[in-house]
């Protein structure tokens, strides 16, 4: 299993609203993120890998069919071997999974630190993320429970 990741700007910014950001430098070594991302962010995380794309053809490409922060982290990830890519957005997953690249979702990486024993439980973190309006269907929040083995969100 990866030990690396490339993260697009929606995980970070998800982490932050509820003061979770230390979760990424625990469940991964390394964590990537393209110039553009770490603009989105505005923060300086001392942990995040900021690296940008050498190759930019295939950045103009992506960016056809998804925006700049999608199209950067998957040609970054493109880029980088034995690499998770943490992507959110349905489309630009879609695009990185018919290329080939391993993605996760941020409910996908909170699985991963349950796993991992980074954290006792995802149940409070998908509530604390649905409060801060990060958008998560009903059916994955449901599914990431079963698969935690904490039953329903009621």
């Amino acid at each position: 299993m990866s030990q690396k990741a490339v993260t697009n700007s929606t995980c970070l910014i998800g982490l932050e609203r509820i003061d979770r950001l230390d979760l990424l430098p625990q469940v991964f070594e390394v964590v990537f993120a393209p110039p553009t991302v770490a603009m989105e962010v505005q923060r300086k995380l001392n942990w995040l890998r900021v690296q940008s794309v050498k190759n930019k053809s295939v950045i103009a490409t992506l960016k056809t069919q998804m925006d700049e922060g999608e199209a950067e982290t998957i040609a970054l990830a493109m880029e980088l071997d034995d690499i998770i890519l943490i992507l959110d957005d349905k489309k630009a997953r879609r695009v990185a999974q018919q290329i080939g690249l391993k993605v996760i979702g941020t409910v996908g990486m909170l699985l991963r630190a349950k796993t991992q024993g980074v954290i006792p439980e995802i149940r409070p973190l998908l509530i604390a993320l649905l409060q801060v309006d990060f958008r998560i269907s009903n059916a994955i929040v449901q599914e990431a429970l079963r698969l935690a083995g904490e039953g329903n969100l009621t």
